[in-house]
């Protein structure tokens, strides 16, 4: 499953990893030719935040639609 998500702050940042972290399933967020776990804030600053990112899920979770959806552009 691939998601656009878009982060518009430090705060947001802190509220998606929060969500991730409570996911055993393996998250990873892509920009170009960059990716970085999704669990990661220090990985996720990495990227150039001011574009929507891709979050990539090997394992489709309806509820972490659900709790993401504040983020999905």
């Amino acid at each position: 499953m691939k998601l656009k998500v878009k982060l518009n702050s430090n705060q947001d940042v802190k509220r998606f990893v929060d969500i991730t972290s409570q996911y055993s399933d393996n998250l990873e967020l892509c920009f170009d030719r960059y990716t970085v776990d999704a669990k990661s804030i220090l990985g996720i600053f990495s990227l150039d935040l001011r574009h929507p990112v891709d979050l990539v899920c090997s394992n489709p979770n309806e509820q972490l639609v659900e709790d993401l959806k504040e983020f999905i552009a």
